[in-house]
């Protein structure tokens, strides 16, 4: 029986799934052409009619058909893969049980429930390779640092979990840092730590029951006091994080750096046992990398040992970095799940069992660019060239027959574009040739649907592009999406729910998604050839232990790309060097940070700091010393440092602020320039001046859209106009521009109001964000990504724990509170009144509101109300919504459970927070 969909015509799946009914009813008559088509009977139309509004149906796209992949010749005798002798060579005798590769190994002494927990994740016993690395010399008991390299997928971070867990199990008071380069490593990372210290007990401290029976009258015994607490720290906090809060902390970057010189400042760094440097080959990247050599280094200069422990898949000169951090170095290349590389050029195939020969095949393309190479490295298998005129691209038609090859076997795929619209777009196409959802099994389809409605209930809706591609197992992943969506769509692919995921280049340092089959579209980031690091890290996706027995690579290369390829593929991994002497002065944070902190205060000290540092094992003397003469006579001319007639260093108040706030020296030096003016003439009746205070000084590459600058300009209140002109912006140069004209930026004064014109642009996009507006609408208003729009939100959260901290060690308290009160609402994307319920779980921004309007106005009536009275509020948010439908369905039956469970998480939360207030109010009577 037909489905209708309450609009009386068939879609173009529909009609061709009816095509083959109307040829067997060729004798039935046929309409006129140009008659009027005949309606369904009254009976057929009673029964489950679903209707929905025009607006919201999906447009489905035709289907479409993906080549075929042939066997070039099925009769060859080929070599046999690493993967085939495996399997042909199973029954060959191998040695004896290797005891040291089991985790119960007494030289590892690792404890009985840390094994226990590792067995239950699926690791029984350690690879070789590991087993040789860990019983390097001094490792296990922490007296040399170690420096390694594995490729991805290879088991390298468990050594590293391995070391740093001794580390902080050896000592109650021990305590170890984890650094990533990403938040969403770090959340992932302290999601898996959590797993494996999970009912881990530290040795307790023998006390005197009665010298200490009152004490502990006094004192209540902390619950998790014998357990390791595992903590992650990114993005921004109001409070200033200490060694009391944490047992193992994963950290961004920045995180960590702050975090060491807030320990060694306030000299309780001794605590600190183990550091982890993970993708330590990051160390020379120009924008966040120096900060890694930075923490290495002033940990090498403490006067306690701290054991360092680096690691990397892809690190050239690895020689050099034991060097420099006076470690241990091991080098391997096994990867438990064997990889086979192809080339895919003009729709052929051609299989490289290694890289030498899939470089030796590029070259023979390159060689002979007019011919193919069938004659002397003949392709394994040719993909069809397709009728579709989607296709008609050689390169796009493999990228999808390979996709489509790959899904329909059960296998994941992983598809790297060079662009978010090419990751959107070709997750269209491929999805176009996969089953749609009636031809898969109930299961599938109903995972699927969940995945659908878990992303319609988010604040952003569902987008249109995935509610077409996700039914048929495929999704995009890219940075323009919030970090809602992209947590769904990599959970979904993980758990098999989704088969292909189309993410960006760039995300594949980032994302930890593996598949069976990893397909490059183009060698391209942007217009810009992927280095070689990055194509290392995007191929070594491919297998997963576990799940594959073997990884696939397809890089598909285009035709004029195949000499920039040719190059790419026989490119060294770059050497790795010091970022600190580049154009953007890093040597001057690294010694304003070590005056500041007090590591050193005398000209000999820094030169001993600066001798432990990377820069000092890849530059000459003469060359350093001259960076470093140039960086401290600049720091003094801006005063952050002053010098005495001892030749002692000591930071100034502006100094200590700016490495408080974790600012570099010259937007430190911004900052202190536009937060003076702003206290000779704040405007105080409006909310402008202040969210512009709070947005980041920082390059954030944001395109301002002049036209929409100029209307929002126009549409400011008398306030915001005299914050404009108290900032020094100009509405005769915005019309300007908006008709037109170009941002001049020649001049070091060009460059400054230039800044000051994009802040104020992101300031107006932060005003909307805190008076309620939700993130994608914002994103539609000023023609951003909703993903950059939300990172946009996380920064300025971060950026205001930082200027508020800028403020009190400048002793402007009156300005320090007035941002604390609007970072609260920063993070609540809420007003004022709203800001007690924006605490509880799942209440943000315009939710928040509408839990308010509807009379919950308080935590305590959420917390004493039952779920079921919030489902309907919760729906309110819902409709509001543009892309929500409002029909009564199975669906949506599903999706009313669902936010009955969100419901009760949220009087769970208010009903602790109300418990907290309620105690609060006790202790102060």
């Amino acid at each position: 029986m037909e489905r209708h969909q309450g609009i009386f015509h068939k879609t173009t799946v529909q009609s061709v799934q009816l095509q083959q009914a109307s040829h067997q009813a060729s004798h039935q008559a046929s309409a006129a052409a140009g008659s009027k088509r005949p309606y369904p009977e009254t009976s057929k139309l009673d029964q489950q009619v679903q209707f929905q509004r025009a607006s919201v149906l999906n447009k489905e796209s035709s289907r479409l058909k993906a080549s075929d992949i042939v066997a070039c010749d099925p009769c060859a005798n080929t070599v046999p893969s690493e993967y085939s002798q495996r399997k042909i060579l199973s029954a060959t005798p191998t040695s004896t049980v290797d005891r040291s590769l089991s985790l119960s190994f007494f030289r590892y002494a690792l404890p009985e429930a840390l094994v226990a927990n590792l067995n239950g994740l699926g690791i029984k016993e350690i690879y070789p390779w590991q087993k040789q690395c860990l019983l390097g010399p001094g490792l296990l008991d922490g007296a040399r640092n170690l420096v390694y390299s594995a490729p991805t997928g290879g088991g390298k971070s468990l050594v590293a979990d391995i070391l740093m867990l001794k580390r902080v199990l050896e000592d109650r008071n021990a305590k170890a840092l984890l650094v990533l380069p990403y938040v969403a490593l770090v959340q992932e990372k302290v999601r898996w730590l959590r797993s494996i210290v999970q009912d881990i007990k530290r040795q307790t401290i023998e006390v005197d029951e009665d010298k200490d029976k009152d004490k502990k009258n006094l004192w209540q015994k902390r619950a998790d006091e014998d357990s390791i607490r595992v903590v992650g720290f990114f993005g921004g906090n109001k409070i200033r994080a200490t060694w009391l809060d944490f047992d193992i902390g994963v950290c961004t970057f920045e995180k960590a750096n702050m975090l060491i010189n807030t320990a060694i400042d306030d000299c309780n760094i001794t605590n600190l046992r183990a550091v982890v440097l993970d993708e330590l080959h990051m160390v020379d990247d120009d924008h966040r990398g120096y900060l890694m050599e930075l923490i290495a280094t002033k940990l090498l200069s403490l006067e306690h040992r701290v054991q360092i422990i680096g690691m990397s898949a892809t690190l050239a000169n690895i020689e050099l970095l034991s060097k420099w951090l006076e470690a241990h170095m091991y080098r391997t290349h096994y990867r438990p799940v064997p990889v086979e590389e192809h080339l895919v050029y003009e729709g052929k195939v051609y299989a490289a069992s290694s890289t030498t020969s899939l470089l030796r095949t590029a070259s023979q393309l390159k060689q002979n660019p007019g011919s193919s190479l069938e004659a002397t490295s003949p392709p394994v298998r040719e993909i069809q060239p397709s009728h579709h005129k989607e296709f008609k691209d050689t390169v796009l038609n493999a990228v999808v027959a390979l996709a489509n090859e790959t899904a329909r076997s059960g296998y994941g795929v992983l598809v790297f574009c060079s662009s978010r619209q090419g990751c959107e777009s070709n997750a269209r196409l491929i999805s176009r040739v996969l089953p749609q959802s009636s031809e898969v099994d109930l299961a599938t389809a109903e995972r699927r649907s969940d995945l659908l409605g878990d992303l319609r209930s988010l604040s952003t809706g569902l987008d249109h592009i995935l509610a077409e591609t996700i039914p048929c197992g495929v999704a995009f992943h890219h940075a323009g999406m919030t970090t809602e969506e992209r947590d769904l769509v990599s959970t979904a692919y993980d758990s098999g729910v989704l088969r292909v995921i189309v993410a960006t280049c760039s995300l594949a340092a980032g994302i930890n998604l593996p598949a069976r089959r990893v397909i490059l579209h183009g060698a391209r980031m942007g217009r810009d050839l992927v280095g070689p690091s990055m194509l290392r890290q995007m191929r070594g996706r491919a297998g997963r232990k576990g799940k594959d027995e073997i990884g696939e690579t397809y890089l598909c290369c285009r035709k004029d790309d195949l000499e920039d390829v040719v190059a790419l593929m026989h490119a060294d991994l770059p050497q790795v060097s010091s970022g600190l002497t580049t154009d953007k002065h890093r040597i001057q944070r690294a010694l304003l940070e070590v005056i500041a902190i007090k590591l050193v205060n005398s000209r000999e000290s820094i030169d001993e700091y600066i001798k432990k540092t990377l820069l000092s094992v890849t530059s000459s003397t003469d060359l350093i010393t001259e960076h470093v003469d140039n960086s401290l006579r600049e720091l003094v001319e801006m005063g952050f440092i002053q010098r005495d007639e001892f030749e002692s260093f000591t930071a100034t108040q502006l100094g200590k602020a700016v490495v408080a706030s974790a600012l570099e020296p010259e937007d430190g030096a911004f900052v202190h320039r536009e937060m003076t003016r702003a206290l000779r003439a704040f405007v105080m009746d409006g909310e402008m001046h202040i969210l512009y205070t709070f947005t980041p000084v920082q390059e954030l590459s944001v395109i301002v859209n002049w036209q929409i600058f100029r209307s929002e300009m126009e549409a400011l209140d008398e306030s915001g106009l005299r914050v404009m002109t108290l900032i020094g912006l100009k509405p005769s140069v915005i019309n300007r521009l908006a008709q037109g004209g170009t941002l001049k930026e020649s001049t070091k004064a060009e460059k400054e109001i230039a800044r000051v014109y994009r802040r104020f642009y992101l300031a107006l996009q932060l005003r909307d964000l805190c008076n309620e507006v939700p993130v994608h609408v914002v994103a539609r208003k000023y023609d951003m990504p909703r993903g950059t729009v939300q990172t946009l939100e996380q920064t300025c959260q971060g950026f205001a724990a930082g200027m508020i901290k800028f403020c009190e060690k400048m002793g402007w308290g009156a300005m320090a509170a007035i941002l604390d009160h609007f970072s609260d609402r920063l993070k609540a994307g809420a007003k004022a009144d709203l800001l007690a319920l924006a605490k509880v779980t799942f209440i943000k921004s315009r939710t928040a509101r509408v839990f308010y309007d509807n009379g919950f106005k308080t935590v305590a009536l959420i917390a004493n109300a039952d779920p079921k009275e919030l489902v309907p509020v919760l729906m309110q948010v819902r409709i509001a919504q543009p892309t929500k439908l409002r029909y009564k369905s199975k669906d949506e039956q599903k999706f009313e459970e669902k936010l009955l469970a969100k419901a009760q998480v949220i009087t769970d939360s208010a009903n602790r927070l109300w418990q907290a207030e309620m105690q609060q109010d006790l202790d102060e009577e």
